[in-house]
């Protein structure tokens, strides 16, 4: 067990590098691999089992696993050599493969394949190829009365691939399913399978190959550009907004502040004053539960970074276009980042006062791979129960305890030193009273549920248009490729939160209420909220997904998203608030 720990992390850190081993040069009457990967319902990708674990048969070559990376042990992935006799520029046509004996079993097994619109998918020379298992088709019979429709599946048996190659390269593969035989219950059932093979040469080059499998008409929609659009009309609202609240309200009220202290000014002393200035005794106040949002701030920074990092990496190699190199790479960084969420973490905690630092530390360190075994021990005992090939090995599990053991643990306690050593002496610019300010009533609206509430709609709405092509992408068969456009609308995002929190932390504080700690993290941390609603949404308007599988899936990934977030913006959105409060504050004398 420990020898597989070993060889789990070994493929981690060579895999984030070096995803693909493999030159994709050949030479004529080489070997080319076809590998089965796995089968799944049409309405749902998510849902994986081994190929074989439908009847099929194998080739005359011995049958071989492909295991690669570390992304592709969590997705699930087992390639098996399929036996396909396939060699270089050389053409076949009608070859058989094998013949499989059928029992009761098998063909019950064929038939739900074919009932529940099974499709698998297979890798050629690292291209993704899905075909569909089978078919069902209507017929009509008549009885004494009226004609009654009856169901019959067929099982396609019969594989032709044609090859599109420039000089010593595969450029495409493309599958057509042929010679459908129906399901009997006739025991024992023999069913043949042959393939067919056909090379043809084209001009497209290598680099742009994967192109030919990307949907630009999709992603690159009228609609995908327009929303990017009024994304940016946005941030020059908002901006504008808080510029406005910079340069003019503020500035008014330095003014009306300066013209109270004057001697001749005896309004003052009968209480009439009103404003953010008010309570400047209780604003640096050490915020309640610090030790959490000090976890949560932590968590939250290791995100946005490892978030960016990931979108630039991808914009960069161009993961997307080799086998779960993504979550490989993103496993990999976010064990390297760890130490960036115990500087954060510890820093902000120290800053506010905090003594107990070591179990700021330990919360932190476990805080978002707790929540992540949560939701994915769920789905993964869902996997297991369903034998899906999406239920994650016990070795894989011990690689990923050893990951955070090892690593991501002792680089967070480094991180965490880091900030208790260099963290900023506690300058705040107002002395803390002894006794908190009573806080006065307000309308509905300023009320801190409502800001709450009401500052997570406009960060959604720049997002929203975005979120459909991620969720398409995610839950259905097409490839995300616009990672620049994601990078973008990153960009958008994190921007509009910043003015988000400022704008409801001045209105907070000038409606004279101090709680504007928990309130600017969760203001921007509400969006979360919406995009789950919208993926509720989304699940009952754009998907035909049904059973608990399909449901703990999805709910459970977009539950893991959606608390991604939640870190993410409730963290930028209290960094922005902090630097808001520090400056406003500063730029008055107050006695």
């Amino acid at each position: 067990m420990t020898k597989a720990t070993l060889v789990a992390l070994l493929l981690l850190l060579v895999g984030s590098v070096w995803a693909d081993e493999h030159n994709h040069v050949y030479e004529k009457g080489e070997e080319v691999v076809a590998w089965m990967d796995t089968v799944r319902p049409i309405h749902n990708r998510q849902e994986t089992y081994p190929y074989y674990q439908l009847p099929f048969c194998h080739g005359d070559s011995a049958v071989q696993h492909h295991h690669e990376t570390f992304g592709e042990a969590l997705q699930g992935m087992d390639l098996i050599n399929s036996g396909i006799s396939i060699r270089y520029l050389t053409d076949v046509e009608d070859q058989p493969l094998c013949t499989k004996k059928l029992n009761q079993e098998d063909i019950a097994m064929f038939e739900s394949a074919a009932m529940n619109a099974y499709w698998f998918t297979m890798f050629i020379d690292d291209l993704p190829i899905s075909g569909p298992v089978g078919t069902r088709l209507a017929k009509a019979e008549f009885d004494d009365s009226s004609p009654v429709q009856r169901k019959e599946y067929y099982i396609f048996t019969h594989k032709n691939l044609l090859f599109e190659y420039n000089a010593d390269r595969i450029i495409s593969v493309k599958l057509q399913m042929g010679n459908p035989v129906k399901v009997t219950d006739v025991v024992p059932f023999e069913m043949s399978f042959s393939y067919s093979v056909q090379w043809q040469q084209t001009s497209i080059e290598f680099e742009d190959r994967f192109k030919l499998l990307l949907e630009t008409d999709f992603f690159e929609h009228k609609v995908h550009w327009l929303s990017i659009f009024s994304s940016f009309m946005m941030v020059l609202f908002l901006t504008g907004l808080v510029s406005v609240i910079l340069l003019r309200t503020i500035k008014s009220d330095y003014a009306r502040y300066d013209r109270e202290e004057g001697p001749a000014d005896f309004d003052r002393d009968f209480g009439d004053d009103y404003g953010w200035k008010q309570v400047h005794g209780d604003v640096f106040r050490q915020p309640p539960r610090l030790m959490l949002l000090s976890a949560f701030m932590g968590t939250g920074s290791q995100l946005v970074i490892l978030a960016g990092v990931v979108i630039l990496y991808t914009i960069v190699g161009g993961l997307y276009t080799e086998r779960a190199t993504i979550l490989t790479a993103t496993v990999f960084l976010y064990a390297v980042t760890s130490a960036v969420a115990g500087f954060t973490s510890a820093r902000y905690y120290a800053c506010w006062g905090g003594k107990d630092w070591v179990k700021t530390v330990i919360l932190t360190a476990s805080l978002w791979p707790a929540m992540v075994v949560c939701v994915g021990g769920y789905i993964n005992s869902v996997a297991i129960y369903y034998s899906s090939s999406r239920a994650i090995a016990f070795p894989i599990m011990l690689a990923m305890v050893a990951i955070w053991t090892f690593l991501c643990f002792p680089l967070t306690l480094l991180g965490a030193i880091m900030g208790r050593n260099w963290k900023r002496p506690a300058d705040f610019p107002c002395r803390v009273n002894p006794i908190p300010r009573p806080i006065p009533e307000k309308v509905w609206y300023a009320e801190p549920l409502m800001i709450i509430a009401l500052g997570g709609i406009l960060p959604f709405g720049s997002i929203f248009i975005e979120i459909y092509f991620i969720f398409t992408s995610f839950w259905t068969y097409k490839i995300y490729y616009v990672y620049g456009f994601m990078l973008l609308v990153f960009c958008i995002l994190l921007i509009v939160s910043a003015c988000v929190a400022i704008v409801s932390t001045y209105f907070l504080l000038n409606s004279e209420d101090h709680r504007w700690h928990w309130v600017s993290f969760m203001t921007c941390a509400s969006t979360s909220a919406y995009i789950y609603l919208y993926s509720i949404y989304y699940f009952f308007a754009k998907t035909r997904m049904t059973g608990l599988f399909q449901i703990s899936f999805y709910f459970g990934y977009t539950a893991l998203l959606s608390l991604g977030m939640f870190f993410m913006l409730g963290y930028v959105g209290h960094t922005f608030a902090t630097i808001f409060v520090r400056r406003i504050y500063q730029s008055v004398k107050i006695d």
